[in-house]
């Protein structure tokens, strides 16, 4: 499932290889939705794009032949909403990751206004259902004047606008030693950052839990790449790109589910006395129409080892994304998104993100 197979595609009347993946994700790297939709969905049309390898320059091809699933990454996911006929069209399903958070009035984010946030998740599960947009406040930061209550509140607002409009919370802590770009941004522009401790994280997510169960939410809690425990509280590892989430949402898909290597199963007959699911395996997960399946989830190798997600292409390419988040991991310096942005709306039918 990981390894993604090659074509020759014709480009200016030369032959090329290119990847030919089943599974996109759009992206890690970059917000596609917000700022790159119309160049995607004409890169789709057109039948490929291409991505220049950060490390060595290496300009790559992926071709969307066998594009069957679309795993989008956005913080304004709005101008989907006019694209998704031609996803229907095309037989190509897809679900969001939505990192809708609440830094309002700390200018740590350059996003449209929360209200207007909110509207777009709903208006976005009214066309793809509720599955289909998972919720993420990400990263959780700490500041001098962002506490551990101060995120609870703001996740207290978010959550009670989005009951029954979602399944999923995901959060990280802001872990910003790691990440050397992500410090010098944040020192370079001032802000009074905290690294979390151990016991912040734990009360974090005991507080967390406890709020999602009194509030009546019901959301299932997920951390993104973390490594500490805190399942007790009913908070789990996330998957991002999720097997099982893409077999529930497109589990009609045959070519896909042959690809995943995905059964469909008719849910067992119960007798009179026994409960259909009691007579389910172990690891069953329940589909329409009396069916269910085995979960086939795996890690993709080429990931973090923290990263639960299995194998799917990114289109994206760094230092591309015009939100300027102050906490950004995929931008080494705002100069450069900038730029980058620029020379893209000179260049936007060019066949990669920047127009190079």
């Amino acid at each position: 499932m990981a390894t993604w197979e090659y074509t020759d595609i014709v480009i200016d009347g030369r032959t090329v290889k290119a990847q030919v993946p089943i599974i996109i994700s759009a992206s890690r790297s970059t917000d596609i939705p917000a700022f790159y939709a119309d160049w995607f969905f004409d890169r789709l049309e057109k039948g490929y794009s291409a991505w220049t390898n950060p490390f060595n320059g290496v300009k790559s091809y992926v071709s969307y032949e066998n594009t069957r699933f679309i795993v989008f990454w956005s913080k304004n996911p709005r101008p989907l909403l006019p694209y998704l006929p031609i996803l229907k069209e095309r037989n190509i399903k897809c679900y969001i990751q939505y990192t809708l958070n609440d830094y309002e009035g700390y200018q740590l984010e350059k996003v449209p206004p929360l209200s207007t946030r909110i509207e777009t998740f709903k208006l976005l599960v009214k066309e793809l259902g509720v599955g289909s947009i998972v919720w993420r406040f990400d990263p959780m930061i700490l500041t001098d004047d962002i506490s551990i209550e101060t995120l609870l509140d703001k996740v207290k607002g978010i959550g009670d606008s989005l009951k029954g409009y979602t399944e999923k919370l995901v959060f990280s802590y802001a872990d910003i030693a790691t990440y050397k770009k992500v410090k010098y941004n944040l020192e370079k522009s001032g802000v009074p950052y905290h690294e979390w401790t151990v016991e912040q994280m734990q009360e974090f997510a005991a507080k967390l839990s406890e709020m999602n169960r009194e509030r009546g939410w019901n959301y299932q809690l997920a951390t993104c790449s973390e490594k500490i425990d805190i399942e007790r509280y009913g908070i789990l590892h996330n998957r991002c790109i999720d097997a099982d989430l893409i077999t529930r949402l497109a589990w009609d898909d045959k070519r896909l589910m042959d690809f995943m290597k995905v059964k469909v199963k008719p849910m067992p007959s119960p007798s009179l006395f026994d409960d259909a699911d009691d007579l389910l395996p172990e690891g069953a997960i329940r589909l329409p129409h009396n069916q269910y399946f085995i979960s086939v989830h795996k890690k993709d190798p080429g990931q973090r080892a923290l990263c639960g997600c299995m194998a799917a292409k990114d289109i994206g390419e760094y230092n591309t994304c015009p939100h300027l988040c102050e906490y950004c991991y995929a931008n080494t310096t705002k100069e450069r998104a900038i730029e980058n942005w620029k020379r893209h709306q000179q260049n936007r039918n060019a066949d990669t993100i920047t127009g190079k």
